[in-house]
């Protein structure tokens, strides 16, 4: 590799910008306009590349309308009547509060299909119902909520699934069923370390809900569990796209938080649309930056240049699927999961294509590898949320996040070497990969 060429120059401005502080996406832009200088380019492709990139694509307008439904959630009083749900389901059972925290994951999971926003929106309210009187360590009720927000993106609706969509041309509809088994065996990995802690800790036992009271609780969440129905079956009913789902998404939390549950007033529903807004610009930057530098990667054939090489080691198809598994596990520690899914899953997606690994398998395989980024050290975002609303030290949030995140990793081994773990409930809806 030339290390004077324009294109490890731009590489070299876009990791000096990012470790100055200035945001990826704005990093990424400048070595690419850095590049189109160099080459002797129209760095006017770089508005060109932006502008196409954001503005023709309507499957992107699913990311703010998804992030606004989960704003409007976490605003009214939603999540207290899904978490008397979960509690009326598992908080019989010792160390029932940490199995309501694991549940509370798989509904919210398909209501915003954000990490960030389940453990933003619960964690709080877990972490002060997991620590009070000193039922739990703060750091392992801290680690508990990081590692239960993962389950967010892989069940639909899911963010992540939707960038991939965009890079990959893979169907959304069927990334969003594909997710669903994968995501319940993410949970079934973490209540079954919550049982063995439980027992080896002696975690307590919470006053079991009496079971006349079953019902109305399970009345009063009906609203709120029924999103997750309304949107899976209008996508594949073909009544509506993934795009307008979310907008269904959005506009559906809105009715039940004010015309069934009053508990959203003008004021809050304004503070939910400037959280969304802003989330969505920080979002929105980063994919400007990705697809610009894109544009430079395509330049220099960088993805047919990697084919080419992988192919020539003649791996298999699961020899590639092992290393892409460890290249996103170590790229997960040190990068943001948005911005692997952008600038590097693109150049493993012709290898993959020409191995013949179905793009669905593919998919659900690589956004869960990124999430787990979400709680491993030094990077891991999720773990640094908790740090701030926990107040207790890393290290032990880390601590006590080992032994799921190796449950986590022996659940992506599973969906790695088994593809019908994915791709057997697509299938059942007419998938043909």
């Amino acid at each position: 590799m030339n290390f004077t060429s324009p294109f490890s120059l731009s590489l070299v401005a876009i990791t000096a910008l990012a470790f100055l502080g200035l945001p990826i996406g704005h990093a990424m832009i400048a070595g690419s306009i850095l590049y189109l200088w160099l080459a002797g380019l129209d760095m006017g492709t770089a508005a060109e590349q932006l502008l196409n990139g954001l503005y023709t694509s309507y499957l992107l307008l699913a990311v703010p309308m998804f992030i606004l439904a989960a704003e409007i959630m976490n605003a009214g009083s939603m999540t207290d009547r899904l978490l008397n749900f979960c509690n009326a389901v598992v908080g019989r059972f010792r160390g029932g509060l940490a199995q309501v925290n694991v549940l509370q994951s798989i509904i919210f999971a398909g209501m915003s299909g954000s990490a960030i926003a389940d453990a933003a929106g619960t964690g709080k309210m877990m972490q002060q119902l997991m620590t009070k009187d000193g039922k739990y360590p703060a750091s392992y009720a801290a680690a508990l909520t990081a590692v239960t927000s993962v389950i967010g993106p892989i069940i639909p609706p899911s963010i992540p699934l939707v960038i991939y969509a965009l890079v990959s041309d893979a169907s959304i509809g069927f990334l969003f069923i594909a997710g669903i088994i994968p995501g319940l065996l993410l949970a079934l990995a973490q209540m079954a370390i919550v049982a063995v802690d439980a027992r080896r800790k002696n975690f307590p036992v919470e006053k079991p809900v009496p079971l006349r009271e079953i019902p109305g609780i399970t009345l009063r969440a009906f609203p709120a569990l029924l999103l997750p129905v309304v949107l899976l079956v209008g996508i594949r009913g073909g009544v509506m796209t993934p795009t307008e789902a979310a907008g269904v998404a959005a506009g559906y939390a809105l009715l039940i938080s004010v015309a069934i549950y009053r508990s959203v007033s003008p004021q809050e529903f304004y503070r939910a649309l400037l959280n969304s807004a802003r989330t969505t610009a920080s979002i929105g930057m980063l994919l400007a930056g990705a697809m610009v530098f894109n544009y430079v990667v395509t330049i220099e054939n960088i993805p047919q240049s990697l084919s080419a090489l992988l192919l020539a080691w003649n791996l298999s198809p699961t020899g590639f699927l092992i290393l892409v598994n460890v290249l996103l596990l170590l790229l997960g520690c040190i990068l943001e999961g948005t911005t692997i899914l952008l600038v590097i899953v693109p150049v493993l997606i012709p290898t993959a294509q020409a191995l013949g690994i179905d793009m669905v398998h593919f998919g659900v395989m690589v956004v869960l590898n990124i999430m787990l980024g979400l709680i491993t050290p030094p990077y891991g975002l999720l773990l640094f949320i908790m740090t701030r609303i926990a107040e207790v030290p890393l290290r032990d949030i880390v601590r006590d996040t080992i032994p799921f995140l190796f449950a986590m990793i022996f659940v992506l081994a599973v969906i790695t070497f088994v593809p019908d773990a994915v791709l057997w409930l697509p299938r059942l809806f007419g998938y043909q990969g």
